[in-house]
């Protein structure tokens, strides 16, 4: 750790929703994450663990413009373990989600599941199925 930034850990993940109602509910219903938070209509908490994964519109402090939905924003990552990736690839397909690859075991040590949200970001869930040298 560098000790003039003693960053210890990533806490909070925020998404700019292009479509949140539907990007609320695929992360509450669809991914089932339990809701930690409502500020307002436009700002929703999820707990994950130990982490918090938040979801709000543009406007306000942050007003960029949004990028085409579809276009690749972000990518983020779910781990489970080993024999839990199929039970998710199955669980998820039952529950009308569209997987881009399927469980597969890479060369780097992961067995890997690759689907999109609404918005179209890159969703993964993976578990260390042996350990990287």
């Amino acid at each position: 750790m560098d000790p003039l930034l003693p960053i210890r850990s990533l806490d909070y993940t925020v998404i700019f929703a292009r479509q949140m109602a539907e990007m609320r509910a695929f992360y509450g219903t669809t991914m089932g994450f339990p809701l930690h938070k409502e500020l307002s209509p436009r700002w929703v908490e999820y707990r994950i663990g130990s982490s918090i994964l938040a979801l709000t519109e543009r406007g306000g402090r942050f007003d960029d413009p949004a990028p085409p939905i579809g276009a690749l924003s972000l990518q983020l990552a779910f781990r489970v373990a080993p024999h839990e990736v199929d039970l998710c690839a199955a669980t998820l397909a039952e529950r009308g989600v569209a997987i881009v690859s399927p469980p597969t075991d890479q060369a780097f040590g992961h067995r890997t599941l690759f689907f999109r949200d609404p918005d179209g970001n890159v969703l993964e869930i993976y578990a260390e199925i042996f350990p990287r040298s």
